[in-house]
């Protein structure tokens, strides 16, 4: 993917599913706590541009353990990555 803005929309979307979906420590019903996941967006999208489920869902249980030291959620960290592959893909192909 070399489109800027199809770069940044999936950013903004990798974004959305951190706070939204994923959200581990519990805070997506809080709108102040919204940026709580955004410094991790950049680390994901790379792992996401690599197309590989099982390294997203590697890193977001890396993320959980040592940034957060909680226990990594497997099952739900490859529901997420699933998720995320879904999102690139959409983007890719212009899809909304």
């Amino acid at each position: 993917m070399t489109d800027k803005l199809k770069l940044k929309e999936l950013e903004r979307r990798i974004d959305e599913v951190l706070f939204y979906v994923w959200d581990p420590i519990g805070v997506s019903d809080t709108p102040a706590a919204r940026g709580e996941y955004s410094s991790y967006t950049i680390t994901i999208l790379k792992c996401v541009l690599d197309e590989d489920i099982k390294k997203i869902a590697v890193q977001l249980g890396e993320i959980e353990s040592s940034s957060m030291g909680l226990t990594t959620n497997e099952t739900k960290n490859l529901e997420i990555a699933e998720l995320l592959i879904d999102f690139n893909y959409a983007v890719e192909e212009g899809l909304k």
